[in-house]
């Protein structure tokens, strides 16, 4: 009997032809996320993925692959071979460890059989195992209806006993749907964006505006803190910072004051798209919320997304707030976003903001800017920083 770590696939199993390539990619994320936990060997075999190797270091191994996409569940298991003694064997040693754990436990023995050579069924395994458990093991009884234990066998070339399943976070595997350039705020919302798109299988970069001085070294460094926690997520990633400040300055001189906040994102997403088209980046997502700011507005919206012609997503667009903090909670980024330093947006804020501008009006405004001098020189400053 051998200890291995099962992983049970995702949207994966849906993706027929193309279904190696995507469990390729998860496994390459596996290894990214295992680096430094030892040897150990990955292997498929009949629709889930195996690890063996780690026992020393099976709780870090589970925390890490419970935080990958493309996996549902991850279970330690007790690898033997099919033979129905070896397969009681290691379900009486997984139950006598959950008794010492819990005392008195109900239980039920479930079988899946793969391997349709094998000559019993599912029903006559799950009722030899149960029987031999109750001659093995004092203080425990069947309950199939709801048990307090759910004991699970797996027969395919090996058989697999475990009880344990811990969740993961479903998804597709990071690098299956492109490159995508996360406009990432002190806020609560730009890391949940970031996070989703992640969990469609975009591999993410983010892009951080400051406008230092008017804004802290600390607004600076809260910002390269949630890429952190994000990273966990996304694995590695790049942060471009750009300092907004003489295009701010710009705007408020020569523009409009109830115009800043539009005519600033416009540069914002063109700063993006330079960046996206250098680096080769396929879109740019923001964690936009329709009606929640002055410049999320349909209106608002309309005329930032002019400014570019790359996809922009916008995956927090019909979300309500609420939803958007349990999120950030779950994923450990809320506590960072409501950290109370400034960002950019704060710089030149107009006392009462457009919320229902014309794209015709805001063109009228641009031409009094320097605009692609402006995003020359703000793209010559910029600082690029890896987050591991």
């Amino acid at each position: 009997m051998d200890k291995v770590i099962s992983i049970s696939l995702g949207e994966i199993v849906l993706k027929g032809l193309n279904r190696k390539y995507f469990e390729n990619k998860l496994i390459d994320n596996i290894k990214r996320a295992l680096k430094g936990l030892g040897d150990y060997k990955i292997y498929k075999e009949q629709g889930k993925i195996y690890i063996e190797g780690l026992e020393n270091a099976e709780q870090t191994a589970i925390n890490r692959l419970t935080k990958i996409f493309g996996i549902i569940y991850v279970s330690p298991c007790i690898r033997t071979s099919t033979d129905l003694e070896d397969i009681k064997k290691a379900s009486i040693t997984l139950l006598n460890e959950k008794i010492k754990e819990e005392g008195i436990i109900t239980f039920k023995v479930n079988t899946t059989r793969s391997d349709k050579r094998y000559p019993l069924i599912s029903p006559e395994v799950s009722r030899i195992v149960g029987g031999a458990i109750l001659d093995k093991i004092d203080n425990v009884k069947v309950d199939v209806i709801s048990p307090k234990i759910n004991l699970y066998i797996d027969i395919k070339e090996n058989a697999y006993v475990y009880i344990d399943k811990f969740k993961s976070r479903g998804g597709l595997p990071i690098g299956t749907n492109g490159k995508g350039l996360l406009l990432l705020s002190g806020g609560i919302d730009s890391p949940v964006a970031g996070y989703m798109m992640a969990k469609r299988g975009v591999e993410i970069d983010c892009l951080h505006f400051h406008s230092y001085p008017f804004t802290s070294q600390r607004a600076e460094e809260k910002v390269l803190k949630l890429a952190e926690e994000l990273s966990i997520y996304t694995g590695p990633l790049k942060v471009y910072s750009i300092n907004l400040l003489n295009i701010q300055k710009a705007i408020n001189e020569n523009c409009p004051e109830d115009q800043m906040t539009i005519l600033s994102r416009r540069f914002m997403m063109r700063i993006g798209e330079r960046i996206a088209q250098d680096i080769k980046y396929d879109c740019l997502i923001t964690g936009e919320n329709l009606g929640q700011v002055a410049s999320q507005t349909i209106e608002s919206i309309n005329v930032i997304e002019k400014a570019v012609n790359m996809t922009i997503l916008r995956p927090l667009i019909g979300f309500d707030k609420t939803d958007i903090v349990k999120m950030a909670i779950d994923i450990e980024t809320y506590e960072t976003s409501i950290l109370p330093f400034e960002d950019c947006c704060t710089v030149f804020l107009p006392k009462h903001p457009l919320t229902r501008p014309k794209l015709k009006e805001i063109l009228k405004a641009e031409e009094s800017l320097e605009i692609e001098n402006l995003i020359d020189d703000a793209l010559k400053n910029k600082i690029v920083r890896q987050i591991k």
